[in-house]
C-alpha cells in the first residue's frame, strides 16, 4: 500500500479551515482503492457535523483544533476505504440485492421521517442536492455493507463463563451503586467581631432545637441564608462528589436523623442533616452476567470484523494521497 501522507495532511488542513474550500480541493482524490476513487468531498460529507462540533469548541483554531480535525478526517477516510473494500467484495462474489429490498428501505424512511409524505421527502432531497437515484444508491450500499458484515462475522460466538467472571472482577466499580444520602443543609453567614460570635451562638441554638425534636426543614426555611432556604434546605440525594471535601466528610459521618455540629467554612456556618442514607451496593454477578456477555460479544464481533477487513486490505491496492 503506497501513501503520500504529507500531501494528504496538507489538504486536510486546508479542508479544516472555516472557509469554503475550492472545488478542485473538494473533489481531489483522497485515496484510490483497487481503482475506485474516494474524494475529499466524500470525506467532508461524512464528518461535516463532527468538524462543526470541534470548531465550536475551538473557535479561534490553533494547533489542537487542526490536530483534532485531521484525526477525524483520517478516521473517516479509513472508514470509507473499508466500506469500499466491502462493496468491492460484494461485487466480486456476484451477490445481488433485489430492488424491492431497497424500495422497502426507502419507503420505511419516508414513513418514519416524513410521515409518509413522499413529496416532502423529495423536496428535502432536492434541497440537500440529492437525486432520488443517488439516495437509493446510498441506501443500497448501506444494506450491502450491513449484509456483508453479518455474513463474515460468525453468529455462533460464545463467551466462556471464565471471561465473564474475569470482567466482573476487574470492573466491579461498573456494577457498584455509590454510597449516597438525602441531605438537608442550613447556612448562616459568619460576620466579623461580636456579630460572628452571635452567628455561631445562633447556629448552636438552632442545632439544639433540632436535636430536641424541631423539624430541620422548618428551621432551614426560617433561618437559612442560602438558595435552598425555599426548599427547606433540601439538597436531595448526594454522593461523595457533590460537595467539597470538608462538607462531604461531615455529611457522610452522620446517621439518618442526625444533625452535625456547626461547621465554619469560608465565611459560612453550616448545619447538616442526614434524612436518609444508602450504602454502596455491588450488584451480584448473577444480575449482570447477561449484560457483561452482551458487551463481550459485541467486542468479539468487532475483533472478528477487523480481522476480516484486514484480510481485504492485505489483498487490495490502496493509495492515500
Amino acid at each position: 500500500m503506497q501513501m503520500r501522507p504529507a500531501l494528504f495532511f496538507a489538504l486536510l488542513l486546508l479542508f479544516a479551515r472555516p472557509v469554503p474550500a475550492a472545488e478542485d480541493v473538494l473533489d481531489a482524490m483522497a485515496a484510490v482503492v483497487n481503482g475506485d476513487v474516494i474524494t475529499f468531498s466524500q470525506v467532508r460529507d461524512v464528518v461535516e457535523d463532527r468538524v462543526k462540533s470541534v470548531r465550536s469548541q475551538y473557535p479561534k483554531g490553533g494547533k489542537e483544533y487542526f490536530d483534532k480535525v485531521t484525526q477525524i478526517r483520517l478516521e473517516a477516510l479509513n472508514d470509507l476505504i473499508d466500506r469500499q473494500l466491502i462493496l468491492q467484495e460484494f461485487e466480486k462474489n456476484k451477490f445481488v440485492i433485489p430492488d424491492y429490498i431497497v424500495d422497502e428501505q426507502v419507503q420505511g424512511i419516508i414513513r418514519q421521517d416524513f410521515g409518509g409524505d413522499r413529496s416532502a421527502f423529495l423536496r428535502t432531497l432536492e434541497a440537500q442536492g440529492y437525486t432520488l437515484e443517488k439516495f437509493r444508491k446510498n441506501e443500497k450500499e448501506k444494506i450491502i455493507v450491513q449484509a456483508m458484515r453479518q455474513k463474515n462475522v460468525p453468529d455462533n460466538l460464545i463467551i466462556p463463563p471464565r471471561k465473564i467472571e474475569e470482567y466482573y472482577e476487574k470492573n466491579r466499580a461498573e456494577f457498584t451503586t455509590q454510597e449516597s444520602l438525602h441531605l438537608r443543609m442550613l447556612v448562616l453567614k459568619k460576620e466579623s467581631g461580636n456579630v460572628a460570635e452571635s452567628s455561631e451562638k445562633m447556629a448552636e441554638e438552632i442545632r439544639e432545637k433540632i436535636a430536641g425534636g424541631a423539624d430541620f426543614g422548618k428551621m432551614a426555611e426560617m433561618y437559612s441564608e442560602d438558595a435552598s432556604q425555599g426548599a427547606q434546605g433540601d439538597w436531595g440525594w448526594i454522593d461523595r462528589h457533590t460537595l467539597n471535601e470538608a462538607l462531604t466528610k461531615a455529611a457522610f459521618a452522620l446517621k439518618p436523623g442526625q444533625v452535625s455540629k456547626p461547621l465554619v467554612i469560608e465565611g459560612n456556618i453550616y448545619l447538616l442533616y442526614c434524612q436518609e442514607k444508602k450504602n454502596a451496593i455491588v450488584k451480584p454477578l448473577k444480575e449482570v452476567r447477561d449484560d457483561i456477555e452482551k458487551k463481550l460479544l459485541q467486542e468479539e464481533r468487532q475483533v472478528q470484523m477487523q480481522k476480516w477487513i484486514a484480510t481485504l486490505r492485505k489483498k487490495a491496492f490502496i493509495k492515500i494521497y
